[in-house]
């Protein structure tokens, strides 16, 4: 998966060059004292980014680079596994397990998290951190209005109802293998009357204006929030987990300690509502990232 809400513009020339294999001149690595973090082209891996960068300008006496806009999760982990990035602030356990590991998806999410941790230090030699408290996962979304018609709490909820409502989802994801439609109709023993494939940044606007019935939506998304959307719980579980952590260099860490706690202490600090809520101060409210990221941390007192 992924998919995020995101910023426009993707620096289409580093993506090519890490996905060679090679560094772009003048990123052969972190200059002396210099600390490089990898973001992705999302509001949200904007944000967190920001909030370790700015972690780490207070709290030490390194300088911080940002290499942004990583088009994916493939390019962040080629640019550490290349030695570009020192630390990517956000990553997914479901997305890196079928991803950078080639595993099976792994439904509990304790257990998904044990895996990326064990395998990517002894694969990568790289620290796999706890998560930060927030889980930006697929969901299936309705109005406010309608949650409250049809009593509609979970996915289950939608089955005996299913049959007279449309679906918009992202177009990928109704051909996708193992967790797309084919997958959720035979797990979940339902399917939609009609379903819609459609651009994931449409799918709001479609069922808060009543074009869907039903979206599959990202849960941390502030647009969620922007429409006054509901998001229903996956009680099955059919949704591997993607919980986000940060991951950094094995070498980086012993080289420069102090950034472990830093990373350490940012476990459980930013739950889903929060990072909800953070994402549509920056998509909605048209606040910049690093504006954002500086808010939650004096909100949070880390700057006392």
């Amino acid at each position: 998966m992924l998919k995020r809400t995101g910023r426009l513009f993707v620096a289409l020339g580093l993506v090519l060059t890490l996905l060679s294999g090679c560094s772009l001149p003048g990123l052969s690595g972190p200059a002396e004292n210099t600390v490089t973090l990898g973001t992705m082209a999302t509001t949200e891996s904007a944000i967190v980014g920001n909030i370790v960068r700015l972690m780490i300008e207070k709290e030490t006496n390194l300088n911080v680079e940002m290499i942004e806009n990583l088009g994916s999760s493939t390019v962040q982990h080629q640019a550490m596994t290349s030695g570009d990035v020192d630390i990517t602030p956000t990553r997914y356990t479901g997305t890196d397990l079928t991803g950078a590991l080639a595993l099976e998806p792994e439904t509990d999410p304790d257990l998904a998290l044990k895996r990326v941790q064990k395998e990517f230090g002894k694969r990568f030699d790289q620290t796999w951190f706890d998560s930060y408290g927030f889980e930006n996962s697929y969901a299936f979304t309705v109005t406010r209005k309608m949650a409250e018609k049809e009593n509609l709490k979970t996915v289950s909820d939608i089955k005996r109802v299913a049959s007279d409502l449309s679906l918009g989802v992202d177009s990928s994801w109704l051909k996708r293998k193992g967790d797309g439609y084919e997958g959720f109709v035979k797990f979940y023993g339902f399917e939609f009357g009609r379903t819609f494939p459609m651009q994931i940044g449409l799918v709001y606007q479609a069922v808060g204006s009543g074009k869907m019935d039903v979206v599959l939506a990202y849960t941390t998304d502030g647009r969620i929030k922007a429409f006054d959307l509901v998001t229903l719980k996956d009680d099955k579980r059919f949704f591997p987990p993607y919980d986000a952590s940060p991951v950094a260099r094995n070498d980086v860490l012993e080289k420069h300690p102090e950034l472990r706690d830093i990373l350490e202490r940012l476990a459980g600090k930013i739950d889903t509502d929060t990072m909800l809520e953070m994402n549509y101060e920056s998509d909605v409210n048209m606040k910049e990232p690093t504006t954002v990221a500086r808010e939650f941390l004096e909100k949070n007192n880390y700057f006392k």
